[in-house]
Order: structure tokens, then sequence, then C-alpha cells
């Protein structure tokens, strides 16, 4: 049976959402949640699309899909994630291999976690 979170909560200053099992309490960033997203936009159709920029991503939206799921809207639009209960325990279990394996790829297609604009202003 996949363990159900008997708790969800949003840490906005430090930009994580922590999930409790059985009074066991883990924490996945913002920037995790999105850059795994479950969703075919970034799983692609058998091949992962690598997700740069997101450091800075907040959370906007959690709704509840059905007794399985929660749909997460980040503040970059993305909004087509179902992270089902099996995927958020796994995230949650995997932690530390995923973002490892995460900052590898990154490192090897030249990419970085944080935004390549900031804001919109230009120097003189």
């Amino acid at each position: 049976m996949t363990p159900t979170p008997s708790e969800i909560k949003l840490h906005t200053e430090s930009k994580e959402m922590e999930l409790v099992y059985d009074g066991e309490s883990h924490r996945l960033s913002y920037e995790m949640l999105r850059v795994l997203s479950p969703s075919a936009e970034v799983q692609g159709h058998g091949q992962p699309i690598l997700q740069h920029g997101k450091k800075m991503v907040t959370i906007r939206n959690i709704e509840p899909i059905g007794n399985y799921a929660i749909k997460i809207t980040f503040d970059d639009g993305h909004d087509s994630g179902l992270y089902s209960w099996s995927y958020l325990h796994k995230l949650c279990v995997e932690k530390a291999q995923l973002w490892a394996d995460y900052l590898n790829q990154l490192e090897k297609a030249g990419k970085s976690r944080g935004s390549a604009v900031i804001g919109s202003w230009k120097p003189d």
C-alpha cells in the first residue's frame, strides 16, 4: 500500500514542501518538485527534458486530485504535473540520489540552476 502523507505544509521562506508520513517529516524544495515534475512536459515521451533555471521557483497553489494525488501550480506557469502519493513518497525516500543525478545532468549539459535573466533591468 502506498504511504499517504498525513500532512502537507508549505514553507515559503525556505521554499520547501513538508510531507509527514506516520509522524516522520520530509522536506522537498520547490525547485526539486518543479524540475522532477511527473508531467509529460518534463518527463517527455520516454526521454526526460532537462529543466534548468528553476532555483527561485515558488508554489502558487496546491489542489487535491481525488484521494491519490495533488496538482501543484508554480509561479512560472507550470501546472500540468499530477504528483501521486507514490511519486511524492519516492521523491522523499530517494531525494539525495535524485538530486545528485539532477545536478550531474545540469553540469553535463552546461546549464545552471539559476535564471539567466534576473528581472528586466539592463545596465546603461
